[in-house]
């Protein structure tokens, strides 16, 4: 399988539609959850959130990366500066962010969205790898994210999964950022 990914921003809407209609959390969520407040983001239709990733896909900078498997949308990663997602200051993960919340040169890596077909075939690892590259040629310093370490967890890991896994983090190079990590850690990579 050939794997290939591209900026949201350059790809047709359509594309984005169908990673996002993924079974689970993406359908209702549309990457909105830490953008906005918990009270406004409830209060938001699932028809508002589709259409506010839609006109950021429009107006720019790309709110994330789309990876194609031989040629169908197949994935999505969330890739940001850190500042755009304001629920993460107010998160349990607030304490172990390396640095300052306004730092501008910290980008954040905050949801993936793999379609059924595609899992355990390196799409999530190529959508890392481009997330990393993307926000390094942005200018980023550093870039943050949030995984879950899947042994920790009792019960189904799947709900957790969408902030990637600390072993695919840790493969790419990033460290943890805090010495005592929880279920999510915060881990971070230097550009």
């Amino acid at each position: 399988m050939q794997i290939t990914v591209r900026s949201a921003s350059e790809v047709p809407w359509a594309d984005v539609v169908t990673v996002m209609s993924t079974p689970g959390d993406p359908r209702t969520c549309w990457c909105q959850y830490f953008k906005v407040t918990n009270a406004v983001f409830e209060s938001t239709s699932t028809a508002d959130k589709t259409e506010a990733l839609r006109a950021q896909k429009e107006r720019g900078p790309t709110p994330g990366l789309i990876a194609y498997a031989d040629g169908e949308p197949a994935g999505w990663v969330s890739v940001e500066p850190r500042v755009n997602f304001p629920r993460l200051f107010r998160s349990r993960v607030a304490a172990s962010m390396a640095q300052p919340p306004d730092a501008a040169s910290i980008w954040s890596i905050v949801c993936f969205v793999v379609a059924k077909a595609h899992r355990r075939q390196g799409v999530g690892n190529a959508l890392l790898d481009a997330a990393v590259e993307h926000a390094r040629a942005s200018g980023a310093t550093s870039i943050e994210a949030y995984p879950v370490d899947v042994a920790e967890i009792t019960g189904s890991p799947g709900g957790y999964l969408y902030h990637g896994t600390v072993s695919m983090f840790r493969t790419a190079g990033f460290e943890d950022a805090a010495d005592e990590p929880a279920i999510r850690h915060v881990m971070t990579l230097s550009l």
